[in-house]
This record gives C-alpha cells, structure tokens and sequence, in this order.
C-alpha cells in the first residue's frame, strides 16, 4: 500500500501577497535524480519562479534546488528550465486563460505526494497597489481582534 502522506519543501507566500490566485493545478515535474535527492532533504526555493507555456509545454524558471552534496557529476544547473507534467487539456485550457489580459500562472508550492515531487500551480490575475494595502490592512484588523480575544480570556 502507498503511503499518500504530503510533505511541505517549498511554499510561495509573495504570490499570495502578489496576485488573486483563481484556479490551482497538481502537476508532477521533469527531474535528475540528485535533484530529488535534494528536494527530500527540503532544498529548495520557488521564491522568484515563474511559469511559460511554450510549444505546447509548461516550463518552470527560476525554481532554485540546491545541488545534492554527494552528486558530484551528476548534478544539475541549480536554475536550470524544468518541464511540468500536465495533460494536454489542461495546457490547452491554460495557454487560452493566460492569453486573457492580466493572467500569468506562478508556482504556489512544492510538496511530496507519496514517493512523487508534485507542485501545486496557480493561474493569478495580479493585484493592484490598492489591493495589497486592503489585504494588509484586514490581516493587521484580523490580528487585533485575536490579540484582544486572548487579552479578554486572561
């Protein structure tokens, strides 16, 4: 029997921060073998990556994983351009939303689903100045009100 526990490598908090997330995709990833060594081991960050469909293709830049330590020669660029495994459908449906005005697609995390790396994809709109300083503002007003709820308990 598989074991289907997720484990958290890498989260993408800015995207939240930066784009209204409308649709999230799983999709597996194209890897050596080093470097899923180095992503059990939590080595890695999707911090300034983004996504492009090129060619019928979802391809993820940017996506730092850190060299495995006994790979030697057989590790990769650490930045290196790395395929995402979609269905056909799925990237058809995507390269029609991202031709939308405002539409990108940004990785949201990375996690191990089983023995597989899978990453969890969004299709975003961004977020205008305005929106960011609302957001802050209701979590600064969320905060309050949890700080004051513990202070009446005490």
């Amino acid at each position: 029997m598989k074991n289907t526990g997720i484990k958290l490598i890498a989260n993408n908090k800015k995207a939240y921060h930066e784009y209204f997330i409308e649709e999230k995709y799983e999709c597996g990833i194209a890897l050596a073998g080093t470097e899923v060594k180095s992503l059990r081991q939590g080595k890695c960050s999707i911090k300034e990556a983004f996504i492009r469909l090129d060619s019928g293709e979802a391809l993820i830049y940017g996506m730092h994983i850190s060299p495995y330590e006994q790979g030697n020669i057989f590790n990769k660029d650490p930045l290196r351009i790395r395929k995402l495994l979609l269905h056909k459908y799925e990237i058809r449906k995507l390269i029609g939303r991202v031709k939308e005005k405002g539409y990108t697609l940004v990785p949201l995390q990375v996690y191990l689903k089983g023995s597989l790396v899978k990453v969890e994809i969004g299709l975003a709109r961004g977020k205008k100045l305005y929106d960011k300083r609302e957001d802050i503002a209701k979590k600064d007003m969320k905060r309050e009100a949890e700080r004051d709820f513990k202070q009446s308990f005490k």
